[in-house]
């Protein structure tokens, strides 16, 4: 199982929790079990969300591996210019 941290707005879609376990090894994994777990995460999920792992974010690397012990960061999609 990983520990997710939830920032924000789509804490709101998790319960209004903002740690949950998730049981994922990769980075699709983990957004499929959310959206399973939490289906009015589902929206924001399609949408786009960024994921830190261990301090780095990932947007869409699917296969992105993530340890048990990883620390693992779910907030909205981070754009820039």
């Amino acid at each position: 199982m990983v520990q997710v941290r939830i920032w924000g707005s789509l804490a709101s879609a998790a319960d209004d929790q903002t740690e949950v376990e998730i049981d994922a090894s990769t980075l699709r994994e983990l957004l499929d079990e959310l959206a399973d777990k939490y289906p009015s995460m589902r929206p924001q999920l399609d949408r786009g969300i960024s994921v830190a792992i261990d301090g780095k974010v990932y947007n869409d690397s699917w296969f992105t591996p993530i340890r048990e012990d990883s620390e693992v960061v779910l907030l909205a999609r981070l754009k820039g210019g």
